[in-house]
């Protein structure tokens, strides 16, 4: 078959949500386009900050109060080719990664996750990416395996393999946090912001379901906001965002993690504030991966 990598068996995937006992596919390819601008912010200062969210935009009716999980494993060459090109500002760049959203210690094989490439053309982020189970997913990135898919996610499933298979791509590191999300409404339909909070994670022991110990990347006391926009972001954001004093970042949480591991130096685009001061404990008690984020103090 086209596209198929040298080597590699064909697994039968199942559409997530779905199980007739036939042969299924996996989900149908979802892809769009969105500017993207990275805060951090001072936790003190995120009840302000719901507060100015909630009156304008609508919570994701996906988001339970206090956030929802989301795990990240990222995949990058020997040499992290895909760390080096964000960090050397690349006009275009990809990454690939596995993302779950829920509680990462529930995860089983037949847990829904999504693949995807992200890739940053010029200014414009774009996302491609579909569902399939954890275990399918797994055999597909790690064990090479080619899945069976339709043909309007044909292109998408042979570009992840090609990179897998010819870029030699394999684990490096996860990240993870409580999202809080709110969607525009009315003239700002196209408005996404999302509050990230104790971000973490871990460069081994990738099964998401492993129960290993996490650290903090980014010091606990900070909150990662990201706003994205189809168009173009609203001045009434912009203005808040300035009003609470909080700060553009450029370096990725893949990055961050990178980083924080000790598997590249620190970037010059690093904000001081990111780094945690010298005998900061970063490991993340399993308490504090609750659902409630971090309370201000």
């Amino acid at each position: 078959m086209p596209g198929e990598l040298h080597g590699t068996s064909r697994s039968r995937v199942c559409a997530v949500g779905v199980n007739n006992g036939y042969q299924q596919t996996a989900s149908r390819l979802h892809a769009f386009n969105r500017y993207e601008i990275k805060y951090f912010v001072d936790e003190m200062k995120v009840p302000e900050l719901r507060r100015e969210l909630a009156a304008r935009m609508d919570t994701d009716p996906y988001s339970p109060h206090g956030g929802y999980p989301v795990t990240s494993l990222y995949y990058d060459t020997p040499d992290l080719r895909f760390y080096w090109e964000k960090i050397e500002g690349l006009k275009f760049r990809r990454k690939v990664r596995m993302r779950l959203y829920g509680d990462p210690a529930a995860c089983t094989d037949d847990s829904p996750v999504q693949v995807e490439i992200k890739q940053r053309v010029n200014r414009v982020t774009q996302k491609r990416r579909t569902a399939l189970p954890y275990g399918v997913a797994l055999r597909w990135l790690n064990g090479r395996e080619d899945i069976e898919c339709d043909d309007s996610q044909r292109p998408f499933v042979d570009e992840v393999s090609g990179l897998v298979g010819n870029l030699d791509l394999r684990p490096i590191v996860t990240t993870g946090y409580l999202r809080e999300a709110f969607v525009g409404r009315d003239a700002d339909l196209g408005l996404r912001v999302t509050i990230d909070h104790k971000v973490h994670g871990r460069d081994r022991d990738f099964h998401f379901a492993s129960g290993a110990e996490n650290r903090f990347i980014i010091p606990p006391k900070l909150a990662v906001v990201e706003l994205k926009a189809n168009e173009r972001v609203p001045y009434w954001a912009t203005d808040l965002t300035a009003r609470l004093d909080m700060s553009v970042i450029r370096v990725s949480k893949y990055c961050q993690s990178v980083e924080a591991f000790g598997l590249a130096p620190r970037s010059r685009f690093g904000a001081p504030e990111l780094v945690s001061p010298d005998g900061f404990d970063a490991r993340v008690p399993a308490d504090l991966l609750s659902t409630e984020p971090i309370p201000a103090r």
